[in-house]
This record gives structure tokens, sequence and C-alpha cells, in this order.
């Protein structure tokens, strides 16, 4: 019997990056555990990559049109349902409704657009965290796109430290044996135990005011 219940509508943002296929893998996975779910991926070529004269409208050198990034798109996302299909078979992928959507301009603004005309749940993109320079001229999609789009975004990123990140360093493996041997009674090794690694711990006196009360001040 058709039912006429709003299926789950997810926009899901691809640049053809590792972390754009993540989002769309992610975006699949969300939707195979809905009994109704739409995937509307989309991918936005900006302005200045277009390839088209301000003046002329004529396509400059061997960037692609429009035309021929629409067929990128729909072959990529062919290939990665499919590839997605094959991965996860007990998965309810055969009640997902996928569409793709090019479009031009600027790619946090469009992809919220995207997800106010067709009533999206939810937003899916990836995150390559730039940082410094990069990031100051490029922007951050991700970012600009938490702050537009009309529904909760989910933010997809590989579980590691981004190489341009010096400030924040790995755990340190002394500390991470000691937890485990411990069975976490035991957090930090002897050396972050001691008046350098006071940062990492508090004392439940320290809260301001009440049990309810925050901030947490920090021993250092």
């Amino acid at each position: 019997m058709p039912t006429t219940e709003k299926p789950y509508v997810i926009v899901v943002a691809v640049d053809y990056s590792g972390t754009g296929h993540m989002a769309f893998d992610r975006a699949l996975e969300l939707a195979a555990e809905r009994p109704s779910a739409e995937v509307h991926v989309i991918n936005v070529l900006p302005i200045y990559q277009a390839g088209f004269g301000e003046d002329t409208g004529a396509v400059l050198g061997n960037i692609p049109s429009i035309k021929e990034s629409a067929e990128q798109l729909r072959t990529y996302v062919d290939a990665r349902f499919a590839a997605f299909k094959t991965s996860h078979p007990s998965a309810s992928a055969s009640a997902i409704n996928i569409r793709a959507h090019q479009r031009l301009e600027v790619p946090s603004e469009e992809i919220a657009q995207l997800a106010a005309d067709v009533e999206a749940d939810l937003v899916v993109v990836g995150t390559h965290g730039r940082r410094g320079l990069t990031h100051l001229i490029m922007g951050s999609v991700a970012e600009a796109t938490v702050r537009l789009a009309p529904c909760p975004v989910l933010v997809v990123r590989p579980k590691s430290l981004p190489p341009s990140a010096p400030a924040i360093q790995p755990p340190c493996p002394v500390c991470v044996e000691t937890r485990r041997a411990s069975a976490g009674k035991q957090y930090w090794c002897e050396q972050h135990s001691q008046h350098h690694g006071q940062r990492h711990t508090y004392h439940q006196s320290d809260r301001v005011g009440t049990e309810t009360n925050m901030p947490l001040v920090m021993r250092r």
C-alpha cells in the first residue's frame, strides 16, 4: 500500500576528494537505516573554476563545462552507489532514491539552498582541515554550510590529526598503554602525572559554585 509519509531527505556535498567519498558513503549509510530515504548529491563548481569568461560566456581552456561536469557527477554517483550496495549487501539500499545536482557559484550557498529546496532533514559535508593562509583565502565550505543550512549538518573527516595542525599532538603512547594496562584506573603515565601534566586533570572541588555550574577550573 503506498505511503504518504515524507522520506528522510539527506543532502550530501561531494568534490571527488577522499573526504567527499567519506561524506557520500556516510550519507548512504544513514539513508539505509531509514525505511524511506532520498539522497541528493550535490557538486558545486566555484565561479572561479567554472571555465566561463565573465563577458562572453565562452568556455576557457580545458576546464570542464557545466554539461561535462554534470555527466561526471552522474557517473560518479552511479559508481559509488553500486560499490556501496556491493559492500553493504544487508543494507536497505534499494529503498534509497538518489538524485544528482550540478551547481555553479558559491559552494556553501548552493548546498544550503538545495537543502532548503528539498526540505532536507540533514546535510552531510566533508572537511579537508585546511588551516593557515589556505583557510584564510579559500575559507571552509563546511564551516559556511553549518552557518547557512536550514537543518542539522554532519561534518565528516578522517579520524586522524591533519598534518597542518602542529599545535595538536598525538596521544602519548605511554599514557595509552598505562590506561589499557590499568583498565582506566590510572590515566596518565608517570611523566604526565607530574607538574607538566597537571593540565590534564581536574578535581570535583574545582567546580565553580554548585555541582551543576560550569566551567571546570583546570589545574596547571
